[in-house]
């Protein structure tokens, strides 16, 4: 049997209140780059309630796996579904795990092939993993996620039943110790290579802009049923004028 990690590490740190900055750990500690760390929990928020998409690593037979994964949020709590019979999600349980998230909002050019990067907003989350037994936790845990992916559809659609939430297990990961950095503005090219390039060589951002577009309706939808004011809501930015398939 693989011999497990403690389940909390020594350096992590109590529950934080829902106002308190970010406390880094040692290995929660921006280092490269630490100017473009923020330390405030709202940042940290921000960006989780951004992403769609999470990485989760976790330790399977002595070797990393880390799998993209949906996610919610409720407070200074984040849950994870998947399959029960996912074994990624069994070994999680108890266990000390690494979560990100990251936005790309821009391509950076510079002048040299060494200072180009991206413009982002990260998140690094650690902690030990906790399976949700609880079934008014599990329920809560399986509206964020639904909430966070289709904000509107919980209350929408039927329910999970028995059946589905028996086949679903549900993680918890506290957010007691993340670190979040945020890279903006243009490139950070050296004075000798702003003179060399002179007006030969074009310095700047490509910003990369995501969006939603037009609602595609199942193709075994009776016509004419019209698509719904929580899925307008998001297609169009907040306008909710029906349109009928």
């Amino acid at each position: 049997m693989t011999e497990r990690p403690p389940a909390h590490a020594p350096s992590t740190p109590p529950a934080p209140g829902a106002d308190a900055p970010l406390q880094p750990t040692e290995r929660s500690t921006v280092r490269r780059g630490a100017r473009r760390a923020r330390t405030e929990r709202a940042d940290l928020h921000a960006v989780l309630d951004a992403g769609l998409v999470s990485h989760l690593g976790v330790v399977v037979d002595g070797a990393p796996r880390v799998l993209p994964t949906g996610y919610g949020r409720v407070g200074d709590v984040l849950y994870l579904h998947g399959s029960t019979g996912a074994r990624s999600l069994r070994e999680a349980d108890g266990t000390q795990v690494c979560l990100t998230v990251t936005l790309v909002d821009g391509v950076v050019h510079a002048r040299s092939a060494f200072h180009h990067s991206m413009n982002y907003r990260s998140a690094v989350v650690h902690g030990a993993a906790r399976a949700v037994t609880d079934p008014q936790e599990k329920e809560a845990g399986l509206r964020a996620l639904t909430e966070h992916l289709a904000p509107g559809s919980w209350d929408a659609t039927r329910r999970p039943d028995r059946r589905e939430l028996a086949a679903t297990a549900v993680l918890a990961l506290d957010l007691a110790e993340a670190a979040v950095k945020v890279r903006t503005g243009g490139p950070v090219d050296d004075p000798d290579d702003i003179a060399a390039a002179g007006d030969r060589v074009w310095a700047g951002v490509l910003p990369l802009v995501t969006g939603w577009g037009t609602p595609v309706p199942s193709g075994d939808l009776p016509v004419g049923v019209p698509v719904p004011a929580h899925v307008l809501r998001r297609a169009t930015g907040g306008s909710t004028e029906a349109t009928r398939s």
